[in-house]
């Protein structure tokens, strides 16, 4: 697996937590559940770190 194949499965990974983050914020909002809008914008913000961490990846692979 080349270094490119890490940095997309990192994106991949990304966009899930930030489809997830984004039901759970949306849901505890809904239902005000402050618990479950605190873990939604907890995956969001891990699926920010691993976007980047993926584009870190694919920058460092094309050198």
């Amino acid at each position: 697996m080349s270094a490119h194949d890490n940095g997309m499965s990192d994106k991949m990974k990304s966009a899930v937590n930030k489809v997830k983050g984004e039901a759970k914020d949306q849901w505890g909002n809904a239902t005000g559940d402050t618990s479950k809008q605190a873990e939604g914008k907890f995956d969001k913000a891990k699926g920010e770190v691993q976007e980047r961490v993926g584009d870190f990846k694919d920058h460092t692979s094309d050198k």
